[in-house]
């Protein structure tokens, strides 16, 4: 077969499953499966791919048609321009979770922030973007689940910031020891319980314990306000990601503390609510 016709009724399959992006998910699995950059695919067109490259291909779109998201069989997402390892024990990285990073990175840069604590830091998605892009950063990254760990560590090696993260298996604080940080930036799970059943088969695919946020989705907010004053220099800052729908109640659970000030939020680049950020 020839990879154009390849790419041809790969696309026609998963445009049945009204999915989407399917000419995208198309190439993205060839160029996977032939180890081959974009451009390969369109200079080579009419180049034909051997029997075995046909038959992971196929098998390969139709686990995406099964609801198998394309990046636990490709094992990469871009994020804040550099690539991250994923796999299913992790949340895959969001583009939406960049305008937290961005935020962060701001104020850091304004209030020469250093040491900085990422709470439920999954793929290390987070904590390497500002061990990346924050000079003298030092960064603890926590998660609960070793696996996730693992990719984090994976992830920081990667991009080369090794050396500037600490990685803690951890319930949010419970083994952190009493240490000031200038910020503590987290992206918790915030899915409702009942509500995870609804998403899309894709997202269905990943760790149930990145998604649930309990019952109303604000368990982990209500935990780590509770206790980020604790371990928050003075002046020192509490960001976060939220759901789309949830500024009103992460910005009250934040006020009903009365330590923490300043409390605002901004939109992605949907116009969704996504991030809010308070400081003591």
């Amino acid at each position: 077969m020839l990879i154009k016709d390849a790419l041809a009724k790969g696309t026609i399959m998963l445009k049945g499953e009204n999915l989407d992006s399917p000419k995208m998910k198309a190439r993205i699995l060839l160029q996977d499966v032939l180890n081959k950059p974009r451009q390969y695919l369109l200079v080579h067109d009419t180049e034909k791919i051997t029997l075995e490259q046909e038959k992971r291909y196929f098998e390969n779109v139709e686990k995406v048609k099964n609801g198998t998201p394309i990046e636990h069989i490709t094992h990469i997402k871009e994020f804040m321009k550099m690539n991250f390892f994923v796999n299913e024990n992790v949340l895959i990285p969001r583009q939406d979770t960049e305008i937290l990073v961005e935020e962060v990175i701001k104020i850091a840069k304004k209030i020469n922030a250093k040491k900085i604590l990422d709470l439920c830091t999954g793929s290390g998605a987070i904590a390497v973007s500002l061990a990346k892009y924050i000079e003298n950063s030092e960064i603890t990254a926590t998660d609960i689940s070793a696996d996730a760990l693992r990719v984090a560590k994976k992830n920081a090696t990667i991009n080369n910031v090794q050396n500037r993260i600490t990685f803690i298996e951890s319930d949010l604080f419970e083994n952190i020891t009493k240490q000031k940080y200038d910020m503590i930036v987290s992206n918790p799970p915030y899915i409702k319980k009942e509500v995870i059943k609804k998403l899309d088969k894709d997202v269905q695919k990943e760790p149930i314990i990145a998604l649930d946020g309990g019952y109303d989705g604000l368990k982990f907010y209500k935990k780590i306000a509770e206790e980020a004053y604790q371990y928050l220099k003075f002046g020192g800052y509490l960001c976060f990601e939220i759901g789309y729908d949830q500024k009103d109640e992460v910005i009250q659970i934040i006020e009903m503390q009365e330590k923490y000030n300043n409390t605002y939020s901004k939109k992605d680049l949907c116009d969704n609510d996504r991030i809010v950020i308070t400081k003591i």
